[in-house]
């Protein structure tokens, strides 16, 4: 720890320096933190403004728009001297952080000159309230206070205060405040989703970057600003308690530095003992919530995978005070609770006052400990360019496991000669180390290189490669043709090194977890992961990539910033028209395209060869025409899609396409499952309405729409069965919500909903049902049942935990890709699953697309009882009536992830619509 003189501090203000400064509770029709009121991000912003023009200790800053086209700012705040150096204190920042060519003294200089980063970001999920709220207050105390610790601060350290969804600020806000009397206002019912598409789950993005206000955060964490510690705020606290706070649970993710966990333990330790200090009381750590460290898509965590502290707080409070319960459990003291708190009314400004003490503690330890961040971000940067540039190895649960196999039945020649009870249980040889935890065919890899020519789809590897890079990971390039192991790579092949910085990142986006095998108990049920368990990203969006383990080399060179998209072309001179390859994803925009202008479409049904280009079943044929003419020749170069044009139509059968009518199926509040495919149908242009029950239950489907999709949560959440429940919950009354959103209440029923339903797939209508929403099968009465179930008292319902357990995990499907469902699929592909539902097949109405064929079919996650899904169906087309009903067992499109199953999807949209307008 560094010591710091008695002067290293920021100025104090004069007085009038202070009253120039606006109060919030001047600011704002209500002070904020009081009860009954919520500021929404219009008047936050303002505020922003204000304060930034009123004070030298803030700089403000935009970084992005939002998904609705709101402004996202960065208060940064730090002494005057610090801000008109700020680029030079970022530059430092960045070069400790990605440590390439600095050395040990170097860093040590950079460490003494730099200065503390800390981001301490707002409002991600709109309805835990307090966060914004409460920095407001907390901007203009630091904004004006004169005492020691504050000027202290303020001079070694620089603090990003960030919002990171502007839109749902504003919607909660206006939301809550719409009712004059403030006993009436609420944001339970809010009607819609508080991130545009995601709600919830934009704090599950941020490996990927698909929502803007995702984008921009990483970019400013780990392209930007780098900062040492990234505290993210949420609520709620434990029933009985008031907020948890750090350490977190086990397990612990292999693939990031140690450096990184003790160091969050640390800081989250001082929090708690600041809490205490001031008489606090109702900090909870540890097991006290289910929060862990594993998952690596959140806000707080992806940071431990760049060598970040990342500090999760969950606080209880918001507008309406609202009472602290008395769980007998909770009082009496205990390392996970070290002060209990007494039931008590809880009003907002007691949460204000409990973040302010926790961003002080976070900031003074930033202070107090500048040097050692700097430091820490450095070393962990070494460490892992040395393990990248070496043979490295990562042990995880298989390899334990393998080694308790090695030395089962055995003792330790190191524990002969010692007494039996002196011996530790389980011990093994030593010489084991090496030959199990060291063999050389397990070693780490020095890299990985994704050849463009092994692709099936260019576009979706660029995709992937543009992800890391948004999360800050080096990708270079080859400038000429190179041979690595006796393999040779073209001009153009992409490079992801491990011997960099961010490698725990690079590691964990390409290589499969194993998550350990967490029982509550030995023998006991497993413990539900903080969210999946498997989510490795090459594997999901089906990009092809040799892993490289020993040292290599070769004409690369450093890719600058995103990627472009791949530019397709039209090869041959026939005028007939165009034959396109099924196997992109962008194809589907494509052929969209074409079919919104009117322009005939079609898919081939077998095996084409034209001009010595093979074309597997599915190739898009478009006849020539002006209107294709002109969407082709643009579409193919903005798209990366080859076209081939011929002098003949393909000789073989078709399907023709036509436009389709899709209506997406969602609830009052907002599904997430629904508004991440609403996402994706936007990216994708389809065309599509959102559905409501209502409108469901009026009948006469056929007439509005083609296909009907219903993804997870959207169908009724009842108990029992086989099928994992859905979302339900209680509806607000008509009355009590604007007139504009009563059209969206109700709930899709068996009474009601179902007999329109059913009318609509006879008549010719195809429906699509993913995870819990495949209920409808058995509903419909189609030719399938379920495979994963156990019978009580005479009735289907899900397996124990004990016996099946695959918590959101990548398995290896079989795929029939002669069928329409799974055109441009390969053979085999890794599919999402999450303890979802398989089948089994009754007669010749029902078709197997996808399959599990074998008894070990997990990839990556964790797979308890995963041997029941041999032979059992992940995705089936079945005919019902004149129509079409698809359930997908594996969730193809979970999150707008699982880029290589899209394509299941898509067709579903497409093929259903075609073939029951050509029986």
């Amino acid at each position: 720890m560094s010591a710091f003189p008695a002067d290293a501090q920021a100025p104090a203000l004069r007085q009038s320096e202070i009253a120039a400064i606006t109060a919030p509770a001047q600011a704002f029709p209500q002070d904020p933190g009081s009860d009954y009121f919520l500021a929404n991000y219009t008047q936050y912003e303002a505020y922003l403004k204000q304060l930034a023009s009123q004070s030298n200790r803030m700089k403000l800053s935009s970084f992005g728009v939002s998904a609705e086209g709101r402004t996202q700012w960065m208060a940064i705040v730090s002494s005057p001297e610090n801000l008109a150096n700020m680029e030079r204190y970022q530059d430092i920042a960045h070069r400790m952080a990605k440590a390439e060519g600095v050395t040990e003294q170097e860093a040590a200089q950079l460490a003494a000159e730099g200065k503390a980063i800390v981001w301490i970001d707002a409002g991600l999920h709109s309805t835990e309230t307090v966060t914004t709220q409460s920095q407001i207050q907390i901007l203009y105390r630091l904004l004006t206070m004169n005492d020691p610790e504050t000027l202290r601060t303020l001079d070694d350290v620089i603090i990003i205060f960030g919002h990171v969804n502007p839109d749902g600020t504003e919607l909660v806000a206006n939301w809550y405040m719409r009712n004059q009397n403030p006993e009436d206002r609420e944001f339970r019912y809010i009607p819609r989703l508080y991130q545009k598409y995601t709600g919830h789950d934009n704090n599950r993005d941020s490996y990927i970057s698909n929502m803007p206000e995702t984008e921009n955060v990483n970019r400013v964490h780990f392209r930007e600003w780098f900062p040492q510690i990234i505290f993210n705020q949420h609520q709620t606290g434990p029933r009985g308690m008031v907020v948890f706070i750090p350490p977190f649970r086990d397990p612990f993710n292999y693939n990031y530095d140690p450096l990184v966990m003790t160091s969050t333990t640390e800081v989250g330790m001082i929090m708690h003992s600041r809490l205490i200090s001031e008489g606090k009381a109702g900090s909870g750590m540890t097991s006290a919530a289910p929060y862990s460290t594993w998952h690596n898509g959140m806000y707080r965590s992806t940071p431990y995978f760049h060598n970040s502290v990342g500090i999760l707080t969950e606080i209880i409070g918001g507008p309406t005070p609202e009472a602290i319960p008395l769980l007998p459990d909770t009082q009496i003291a205990r390392g996970e609770e070290p002060m209990p708190i007494s039931p008590r009314m809880w009003h907002l400004r007691d949460s204000l006052e409990y973040q302010w003490s926790m961003n002080r503690a976070v900031i003074d330890y930033a202070s107090r400990n500048r040097e050692r961040l700097l430091m820490g971000i450095y070393r962990m940067g070494a460490n892992s360019i040395q393990r990248g540039n070496q043979d490295s190895w990562t042990i995880t649960p298989q390899d334990i496991d393998a080694l308790k196999e090695a030395g089962a039945g055995t003792v330790a020649p190191d524990a002969e000669g010692t007494a039996e009870y002196m011996r530790s249980p389980g011990q093994v040889s030593s010489e084991l180390y090496d030959t199990v935890l060291r063999d050389p065919a397990k070693r780490d890899a020095r890299g990985y290189i994704l050849n463009p020519d092994e692709q099936r789809d260019l576009p979706t590897t660029v995709a992937f490669l543009n992800a890391l890079i948004k999360s800050g990971v080096d990708v270079e390039q080859a400038t000429a043709a190179f041979t690595v192991g006796g393999k040779r790579y073209p001009a153009g092949s992409y490079v992801v090194k491990a011997a960099q910085a961010y490698r725990p990142h690079v590691m964990d986006m390409f290589e499969p977890q194993d998550h350990p095998h967490d029982l509550a108990y030995p023998g006991g049920p497993p413990k539900l992961p903080y969210d999946v368990a498997g989510y490795t990203l090459a594997y999901q969006m089906g990009v092809s990539f040799d892993r490289i383990v020993e040292g290599f080399e070769g004409p690369f060179q450093d890719v600058a910033d995103e990627l472009p998209s791949p530019r397709g072309t039209i090869t041959g001179s026939g005028r007939a028209g165009w034959l396109v390859g099924h196997e992109t994803n962008n194809s589907f925009i494509l052929t969209n395209r074409l079919l919104k202008a009117g322009a005939p479409v079609f898919w081939t049904k077998g095996d084409t060869r034209v001009a010595g280009v093979e074309f597997e079943p599915g190739a898009i044929w478009v006849p020539a025409s002006p209107e294709a003419a002109a969407i082709m020749s643009a579409g193919v170069v903005e798209l990366g899609v080859d076209a081939q044009a011929v002098a003949s139509a393909p000789r073989v059968e078709t399907l023709a396409l036509k436009p389709v009518r899709i209506g997406l199926v969602d609830r009052y509040g907002g599904v997430m499952s629904s508004g991440w495919t609403r996402w994706m149908l936007e990216q994708y242009e389809f065309p599509f309405e959102v559905v409501y029950p209502q409108a469901l239950d009026g009948g006469n489907l056929n007439s509005k729409f083609d296909v009907l999709v219903f993804t997870d949560g959207t169908t009724p959440a009842l108990r029992g069965g086989p099928f994992r429940s859905g979302r339900g919950g209680e509806q607000p009354a008509p009355e009590a919500i604007p007139a504009e959103y009563r059209a969206w209440l109700g709930e899709v029923t068996e009474q009601k909903t179902l007999p329109q339903i059913d009318a609509f797939v006879r008549g010719g209508g195809t429906i699509l049902t993913i995870g819990g929403a495949n209920r409808l099968a058995s509903l419909l009465n189609a030719p399938v049942e379920p495979a994963l179930f156990r019978e009580v008292n005479g009735q289907q319902t899900v397996l124990r935990n004990e016996d099946f357990f695959i918590p959101g995990s990548i398995l290896r499907a079989r795929i029939d890709n002669s069928q329409p469902l799974a055109y441009g699929m390969p053979d085999e592909a890794d599919v999402f699953f999450s303890n979802g539902q398989t089948f089994r097949l009754n007669g010749p109405a029902a078709h197997s697309i996808a399959w599990f064929d074998t008894a070990t079919a997990l990839r990556s996650g964790w797979g308890h009882g995963q041997e029941q899904l041999k032979d059992t169906v992940a995705i089936a087309d079945i005919d019902i009536g004149e129509g079409k009903l698809f359930v997908y067992g594996a969730e193809v499109i979970q999150r707008a992830q699982p880029h290589g199953t899209f394509k299941l999807f898509f067709n579903g949209l497409i093929y259903g619509p075609a073939s029951n307008e050509n029986k």
